[in-house]
């Protein structure tokens, strides 16, 4: 996350956007080890205040979460956390 921390959030997004591109040739669309990916990918648009395209990579990361983790588990309550935070940052609170 060294880029995303340093400003270069386009160039950022680059790079998660290959690790993606690599991982979905060689793992399931639903494989647990995307997820991060695609949080982390919902982090640095949401550091460039686009919180609507955040959420749709937040949303991806938790679809995948769902699926192959536990209801209790961790991980899942940081990606709930990250999609309210998301919709507090667009100001819809209903």
């Amino acid at each position: 996350m060294m880029k995303n921390n340093q400003g270069g959030y386009q160039q950022a997004v680059t790079f998660y956007e290959k690790s993606l591109e690599i991982k979905r040739k060689t793992l399931p669309e639903d494989d647990v080890s995307l997820a991060p990916t695609y949080g982390n990918i919902g982090l640095v648009y949401d550091n460039m205040g686009e919180y609507s395209k955040a959420l749709e990579y937040y949303e991806k990361s938790l679809k995948i979460k769902e699926i192959s983790l536990p209801p209790t588990h961790p991980n899942l309550a940081a990606s709930y956390n990250n999609i309210g935070h998301s919709y507090e940052d667009m100001q819809e609170y209903s």
